[in-house]
């Protein structure tokens, strides 16, 4: 990992030779107008790594975003990080082509930095993103396995227009499973972390096998118990002069994370941009002082997303 004297602009290296932006701007934005809006803001502020999914519905808004930054001559595609997944519904090997095809064509690129798995779930193939018998219970695809899925993503980098491939919502158990019978390995697993949830564990795991862990939810998204009112978390804000949100991103790239962070308020965008490294001893108060430990999302043991992110 190159860690930049401006933390924000540290990029983390993959067993590969891909190097992955640590600081990613989050798509996950129900509104359409309001993901373009949102995007315009983040690449203006200086994000260049951008997280997209066929399931948020909004990746042409994410790519008008990114044209008009091009068009404008302030952006080059290359220097961006795209980043998109596959959704649960098209885990078949015969779907994950057309599936990543129309994620390029709606995202308006010839070539996406790194797709990935967006759950290990398959769910029964078809347009319905979520489908559901008639007692309201999500529909599985037992036709299919997670090895097989992710072959048929080995393949769409072989081809050429896919540079990495990942997995996001997994455990380690599962992430042992595909490394085992890997023919290209994971770049990255995208995954809740935070301080309340910090996966060190898993972390280990991917630093030996070269992937990078990137953390979603990266500051709790608002939900009860607050990451950013945590006292260890507070105290430290007010010592080094940041907010408890910058002292969370700040820690998450110290450690070796990278994160998504979403908002649509372009001042919120700028500020969780404006990281500084933390001294050592408050790597250290986070990391032995913070005794919660809470997951706020349960995808990893459905595959259907817990929560839509806090956006403010």
């Amino acid at each position: 990992m190159t860690i930049s004297d401006a933390l924000r602009d540290t990029r983390i290296s993959t067993h590969g030779s891909v190097t992955i932006p640590a600081v990613g701007f989050g798509t996950l934005i129900p509104d359409p107008v309001v993901t373009k809006q949102a995007t315009k803001a983040a690449l203006e502020a200086g994000f260049r790594h951008l997280d997209c999914a066929e399931r948020y519905r909004n990746e042409a808004a994410v790519g008008d975003a990114m044209q008009d930054a091009f068009k404008a001559g302030v952006l080059r595609r290359e220097d961006l990080f795209v980043t998109t997944k596959l959704w649960n519904t098209n885990h078949r090997p015969e779907r994950v082509k057309p599936a990543f095809d129309a994620s390029r064509r709606r995202l308006q690129v010839e070539d996406i930095d790194c797709y990935i798995v967006h759950t290990p779930f398959a769910f029964q193939p078809g347009d319905e993103q979520d489908p559901r018998d008639a007692n309201g219970r999500v529909i599985y695809d037992s036709g299919v396995t997670l090895a097989e899925t992710w072959h048929a993503l080995e393949r769409l980098v072989d081809e050429g227009h896919c540079k990495s491939i990942g997995l996001s919502d997994i455990t380690l158990e599962k992430l042992r499973e595909i490394v085992a019978v890997a023919r290209i390995r994971p770049a990255m697993v995208q995954v809740e972390a935070h301080p309340y949830l910090p996966e060190w564990e898993l972390l280990d795991f991917c630093r030996a096998h070269g992937i990078v862990l990137q953390a979603f939810a990266a500051l709790g998204h608002a939900m009860e118990p607050r990451v950013l009112e945590d006292p260890v978390i507070t105290a430290i804000a007010r010592r080094v002069h940041k907010t408890p949100a910058q002292v969370a991103l700040a820690w998450a790239v110290q450690r070796g994370t990278a994160f998504l962070t979403t908002s649509t308020n372009p001042g919120r965008i700028r500020e969780n941009l404006a990281i500084s490294a933390l001294p050592e001893d408050a790597m250290r108060q986070i990391r032995d002082e913070i005794t919660t430990n809470v997951r706020f999302n349960a995808v990893v043991e459905t595959g259907v997303p817990g929560f839509i992110a806090r956006t403010g």
